[in-house]
């Protein structure tokens, strides 16, 4: 993977900042986290774009600067595909209704688009300090490699670099020519939808997908257990279905793993009594596991949301794997 330098002012061109941007929110309805992130856009330092926002149906609630296009029941990718006909800019910026931006969230996106060979570019999205402490706890667990492995940068703020693997798009921010290029999402699956798009814009048509950290948005979690377990289930589903269905957009050896590691946490115990010396190097790797977990959770000063932490990240990589193996051999999925 190739690493890019931060950008900076040198490569805002005469025009680079007057580019017309349409953010992109898709929700169920307007929520209270739509209306609190609302202030956040009009208090963005760059002034020439749009907001279009896809709820289900009809609503009363009027923003400035805001656009709703009511849709029906259908799902975020047909949503964002929807938006196409409306958006006015040139540039897409896809954000999800449980994120808002930072400030400088689309002035430092839209300079990378002086750079022709750069069709996308996404930065982290991460969890905002007024989220309750089982929130924090569902975001300190993604943060961790034992639960995120190599992809920890799109939960905290990691070195830019060319993705050579998808990017979700609660922040993702591309060329609207390119977006019709490749057909939109066009996908009816949820989540699973920004995979198969990314693979479309670098294999089909040659462009950039750049990440960097000061593209950031904050990204309300699902509170730990329930809500962020059953999150968890969903990737878990649909990576696996598609690392058997396309497996074009199932590159990287690392979307194997969880299901790998569920696999020897299942097979292992049996395998012992076949062949006992196999009890040594299970019994070491939990050792290690444990070690491991306990350097995840050990600088985290708040007690109760250091214990959340190894929980939630002790149980995600399991119910992402059970799930990721069983999606790997369903016949289809729920679109």
């Amino acid at each position: 993977m190739s690493h890019v330098d931060n950008r900076g002012d040198d490569l805002i061109g005469a025009n680079s900042l007057d580019k017309m941007v349409s953010v992109i929110i898709p929700a169920k309805q307007i929520n209270d986290y739509v209306r609190a992130a609302i202030p956040h856009f009009l208090n963005l330092d760059y002034k020439n774009f749009e907001i279009i926002i896809l709820p289900d149906g009809e609503t009363k609630e009027v923003f400035p600067k805001v656009r709703m296009v009511p849709t029906g029941n259908i799902g975020p990718a047909a949503k964002r595909d929807l938006a196409l006909r409306y958006a006015k800019g040139e540039i897409l910026a896809f954000i999800d209704d449980d994120a808002y931006p930072r400030q400088d969230w689309l002035k430092n996106a839209v300079r990378y688009f002086t750079d022709d060979s750069i069709g996308v570019v996404c930065g982290p999205a991460i969890t905002p300090p007024e989220d309750n402490i089982f929130q924090q706890a569902s975001g300190k667990t993604y943060e961790s490699r034992l639960c995120s492995g190599p992809y920890t940068y799109r939960y905290r703020p990691e070195k830019s670099r060319e993705m050579d693997v998808f990017y979700p798009t609660v922040n993702f921010i591309i060329r609207k020519d390119i977006f019709e290029k490749v057909g939109g999402f066009d996908c009816p699956y949820y989540p699973g939808e920004d995979a198969k798009l990314c693979a479309k814009i670098t294999g089909k048509l040659g462009k950039k997908i750049i990440y960097a950290p000061e593209i950031l948005v904050w990204h309300h979690r699902r509170e730990l257990f329930r809500g962020h377990l059953k999150q968890v289930k969903q990737y878990g589903l649909h990576r696996g279905y598609f690392a058997r269905n396309c497996p074009e957009i199932t590159t990287s050896p690392a979307h194997y793993f969880p299901g790998l590691f569920v696999a020897g946490l299942f097979m292992g115990p049996i395998l012992s009594f076949l062949f006992p010396p196999i009890w040594y190097i299970l019994l070491g790797f939990l050792g290690f596991y444990c070690l491991a977990l306990l350097y995840s959770v050990i600088r985290i000063k708040n007690i109760k949301l250091a214990l959340l932490t190894a929980v939630g990240i002790a149980t995600t990589p399991v119910v992402f794997g059970i799930y990721s193996i069983r999606g790997y051999f369903a016949k289809s999925l729920s679109k």
